[in-house]
């Protein structure tokens, strides 16, 4: 049985490369083992996407590859 983590908890943090916008970015979440918690940041109160520690490795190599 899949246990789903409560993020009501969770300590968010913006990417340093958001350059301080309000409510334009992601936010993740650190501290949860094997997943990384994201949520977008104009609608904090919506839903939280996990990803496999390793997928989200991948998407942001592939991001920082294209910047």
């Amino acid at each position: 049985m899949m246990h789903t983590p409560d993020f009501k908890a969770a300590t968010w943090r913006k990417s340093s490369y958001s350059d301080g916008g309000a409510n334009n970015c992601l936010e993740v979440a650190d501290g949860y083992p094997g997943i990384v918690p994201v949520r977008d940041s104009k609608a904090p109160e919506g839903g939280v996407l996990v990803f496999g520690t390793s997928s989200w490795s991948a998407f942001v190599g592939g991001v920082k590859e294209t910047a």
